[in-house]
């Protein structure tokens, strides 16, 4: 098993199944988001607040999260030390 990141918000992701973050900016991505979301696959944690990243999995789950792209690369190389 690989290890936890802090996604924001105490929700944590394990590091294995995360195949790409991006930001929530383009129109593919918000139509990424929205077939997610009708396909139920779409986890928000967020927690209320602005949406400024989008994790995609291994297990075609969408996860929203409230930090930047850039957090969460700083946490990801953090936990790969």
């Amino acid at each position: 098993m690989g290890r936890l990141m802090n996604i924001g918000f105490g929700n944590l992701i394990n590091t294995d199944r995360i195949l790409v973050v991006v930001q929530p900016d383009s129109a593919p991505v918000r139509r990424l988001v929205q077939k997610s979301r009708d396909a139920g696959t779409l986890i928000d944690a967020t927690q209320g607040r602005r949406t400024k990243s989008v994790i995609v999995t291994t297990e075609e789950s969408v996860v929203l999260s409230s930090l930047t792209t850039d957090t969460l690369l700083g946490r990801y190389n953090i936990d790969e030390n």
